[in-house]
């Protein structure tokens, strides 16, 4: 079953697994009943959360089974809870590109925003588009979502420049990304092209970077201005390992000067 899994995870194509994975939140809680992990989005105990990712970066015990949460996901939402004002704004227009599963539904359902989702396959999504050139006018949104998207366009830097175009002044973005701190500086090989070789050097086969330690300064190149959000100072160990956080994840808040 878990062989079945992971080919499945890493096989089929993304719109279909999105469409699949409505199917299987349905049985995957009865399965892992129990109360070692929690989910902060959902919240929802679990005797474990479900493997996730390709061969090269798969880990275990990360992937909720009821929300399809992952640790990004899961630290977002705490961020977005705890410490913004994205709940309690009474008015707020928000661009989210790449709609994640866990998050569309309870942001189309809050009453506080003006909620635009966009992607250039993802079935649902609002709108379809090349990141590379929105065909939205300039300053419209007050916040932006854009996760693990940067590590699959041509050109990242035209795509931050595009984001940073359609926020208004004094707006603010979380856009993660897969990050390998062990490298100061991001690779790139525009000679990999093999879905197998992307997988080895950028650790999935539709990557075409693999971000290091300079990730935020390519996002200050077009203009934003990067802060720290360190979970570590607000969430205690024993709540870290029961939300499955990952330890070492960083998590950026991009913010448009005013």
């Amino acid at each position: 079953m878990k062989k079945l899994y992971k080919y499945l995870l890493n096989k089929l194509p993304r719109p279909l697994l999105i469409r699949l994975s409505y199917l299987f939140r349905l049985v995957a809680p009865i399965l892992y009943k129990g109360s070692a992990v929690s989910c902060p989005v959902c919240e929802k105990s679990f005797s474990k959360f479900l493997s996730y990712g390709s061969e090269v970066a798969h880990r275990e015990n990360v992937l909720c089974p009821h929300d399809l949460t992952l640790e990004r996901h899961r630290l977002m939402w705490l961020y977005l809870k705890d410490h913004s004002n994205f709940f309690t704004a009474s008015s707020l227009s928000v661009l989210h590109i790449a709609p994640e599963q866990c998050f569309i539904d309870r942001f189309k359902a809050q009453t506080n925003l003006n909620y635009l989702t966009a992607d250039l396959v993802s079935p649902i999504a609002d709108m379809h588009f090349d990141l590379h050139s929105i065909p939205l006018e300039d300053n419209r949104f007050d916040v932006v979502f854009c996760n693990h998207v940067m590590e699959h366009v041509t050109d990242p830097k035209q795509c931050m420049s595009e984001l940073f175009r359609v926020m208004k002044p004094g707006g603010w973005a979380i856009m993660q990304v897969p990050q390998d701190f062990s490298r100061e500086q991001t690779y790139e090989d525009a000679s990999i092209t093999s879905p197998a070789e992307r997988e080895k050097h950028f650790w999935q086969k539709d990557h075409v970077r693999l971000f290091g330690k300079d990730y935020p300064s390519y996002l200050e190149s077009v203009g934003f201005q990067t802060q720290i959000f360190d979970f570590h100072q607000h969430y205690s160990k024993t709540q870290i390992d029961q939300y499955r956080l990952m330890d070492s994840e960083i998590l950026y808040i991009f913010k448009k000067p005013n």
